[in-house]
């Protein structure tokens, strides 16, 4: 069994979201096992991005883009993105992709943009 950390990123879309439906993200990306992930399950992916080995976790309606730490046995959540979105689509594709894509499609961002004008 894995240790499971969360970036900043994930932290954040983890608390946005309901109770329940926090704990079945952290349930089923904290259960994975090596064996599970080396199997080749239909809901876990692997993509190669930036010269690192990603894995994508496909649990309801988000994605969990992580990476294996090996020495640490540690599975470190980068991303926590919602199915159909365009950071799911831009990070899946490897499309050109900045923390601050992300940060754009928050209403807040949008909307402190816009009070700067008054």
């Amino acid at each position: 069994m894995y240790q499971v950390t969360f970036s900043t990123q994930s932290m954040a879309e983890l608390n946005k979201l309901d109770k329940l439906e926090q704990l079945e993200i952290i349930d089923s990306f904290g259960s994975l096992t090596k064996e599970q992930i080396e199997s080749g399950l239909p809901e876990i992916g692997k993509i190669h991005r930036a010269h690192k080995d990603f894995y994508r976790l496909r649990t309801g309606d988000y994605r969990i883009y992580f990476e294996i730490l090996e020495q640490t046995q540690t599975l470190h959540a980068h991303y926590i993105l919602h199915q159909h979105s365009l950071a799911d689509f831009v990070f899946r594709f490897k499309l050109p992709f900045k923390e601050e894509t992300m940060l754009e499609q928050e209403d807040n961002f949008w909307n402190y943009l816009e009070s700067l004008k008054k």
